[in-house]
């Protein structure tokens, strides 16, 4: 399985770069053992009150962080929109034709980290609207696993909005799009009617409303409870306005540059499949 502020939209502000070009490449690393050697020590959430976002901090580096909340481990990337972007890094012709995973991709494009993308079909068709590098693929997907969108314009704005709203934008401003869902949380509450039942790891998207941003795997839980323990909490600095789910399960990975504080982290167990499109972090 396999948003400083934007004049389209009236969720909430933010900033994200565009396109720069990309950072020289490393060195390749020896990746941490992880996560199945001792870990670094939790950091647990499992009563923080809802706090509100920080609209005039200080600009911070990316950094890792591994924490738990509501019973649920949590590992990526915090990073600011003002001095870091996001980016989708598509395969036209189907999983792992250019690359195999999500630390090969990351390391070909100079990227500082790098998460799987959004669904796709058997055949390794996009299951949903991708634009990468302004040039679109797949068609948009009416079911629930098309109902967010994460963008990125020309003009350096970004956002987390439901399909609905990203359908009106025009394309030819939009430099990176991925369609993928469920939303997990919408202006800092949990979204109701998620799945209770099937446990798998996770990865996804998270945003404050404002500049701070992360890329995420969470450990096996269902979407409900990631839901429900993101909602409104800090995540590392990000405090969670909104979420939107990637594809997990057998597609869900993350690695993340030793550039980058707390790394080098490679999380793929041994049975993921390769994925059509990663989504990665790059300076501006």
């Amino acid at each position: 399985m396999l948003f400083r502020s934007s004049r389209w939209l009236v969720f909430a502000p933010l900033a994200l770069a565009a396109c720069h070009p990309f950072l020289q490449p490393e060195a390749p690393p020896t990746p941490r053992k992880h996560p199945y050697t001792t870990p670094p020590a939790l950091v647990r959430q499992t009563a923080a009150p809802i706090a509100q976002p920080l609209r005039q901090s200080p600009i911070s580096p990316p950094r890792y962080f591994q924490e738990e909340i509501g019973g649920v481990t949590f590992q990526g990337v915090s990073f600011d929109s003002r001095s870091h972007r996001l980016a989708i890094a598509d395969q036209p012709n189907g999983p792992a034709s250019q690359w195999s995973d999500s630390q090969e991709a990351a390391r070909s494009t100079h990227a500082l980290a790098a998460v799987n993308g959004g669904f796709f079909t058997p055949e390794g068709r996009p299951l949903g609207r991708v634009i990468s590098h302004g040039k679109p693929t797949g068609s948009w997907n009416p079911s629930s696993l098309g109902g967010g969108v994460w963008f990125s314009q020309t003009d350096g704005s970004s956002a987390l909005v439901r399909r609905e709203s990203a359908r009106h934008l025009p394309e030819s401003g939009i430099s990176s799009l991925l369609q993928a869902g469920p939303m997990l949380v919408e202006n800092g509450r949990a979204v109701s009617g998620l799945d209770t039942v099937k446990s798998s790891p996770r990865t996804f998207i998270a945003w404050d409303g404002a500049t701070r941003w992360a890329i995420v795997h969470a450990d096996a839980c269902t979407l409900d409870i990631v839901s429900t323990a993101l909602a409104g909490r800090h995540l590392a600095d990000v405090v969670v306005n909104a979420a939107l789910n990637l594809d997990g399960g057998r597609s869900a990975e993350l690695w993340i540059s030793p550039s980058v504080s707390g790394g080098p982290v490679f999380v793929r167990p041994f049975w993921n499949k390769p994925v059509r499109n990663f989504v990665l972090l790059l300076p501006r």
